[in-house]
């Protein structure tokens, strides 16, 4: 199992869909997982403290679950099939771990409300984890440590606004 952390929520250009990008703790890869807009505003609704009036779906999960005297050891996003992600919300109850199915987005709403850690399956990670472009890694390295910066890339406007001439500005009674 590795460890990964909600690196972000990202909204589709093109669809309603949201991803989720979990990022591996220990390394570079980064797993998007599609997920739809009211999973998404669940999980942002707990990462950005945001009140609610009332309880949602997730909230009242972790309460059915702590009254029950379980606690959430941790979620697993345990399989992709047919480009299916599949997830199992780990529960401890009186020392016994129960493996409840779940979808990922809703395991994730839910981990993040009770503080458990997140996992994807190595078989899942392999498959589907992408890692920056090295190429771009290196392009981002190499301004940093030359000092280059969006200046460059904004000199041309630099040049045009320095031609300006304001004076003709004056307040006028027109």
């Amino acid at each position: 199992m590795i460890e990964v952390i909600i690196d972000s929520i990202r909204v589709s250009l093109m669809s309603q869909h949201r991803v989720v990008v979990l990022k591996d703790v220990n390394g570079e890869r980064y797993l998007p997982i599609w997920i739809g807009p009211c999973e998404a505003e669940a999980i942002t609704v707990k990462l950005q403290e945001m009140p609610t009036p009332r309880p949602l779906t997730h909230d009242l999960l972790k309460s059915a679950i702590r009254e029950l005297g379980g606690r959430v050891v941790h979620i697993l996003i345990s399989d992709l099939r047919q480009d299916v992600y599949y997830a199992r919300i780990v529960v401890d109850v009186a020392g016994e771990q129960i493996e409840i199915d779940s979808r990922p987005s809703d395991a994730i709403a839910l981990a993040v409300r009770v503080s458990a850690p997140i996992f994807v399956a190595e078989t899942v990670m392999d498959r589907a984890a992408t890692a920056p472009d090295e190429d771009v890694e290196q392009e981002a390295a190499e301004k940093g440590a030359n000092g280059e910066s969006d200046d460059l890339r904004l000199s041309p406007f630099a040049d045009f606004v320095d031609t300006l001439d304001f004076d003709d500005l004056e307040d006028s009674d027109d």
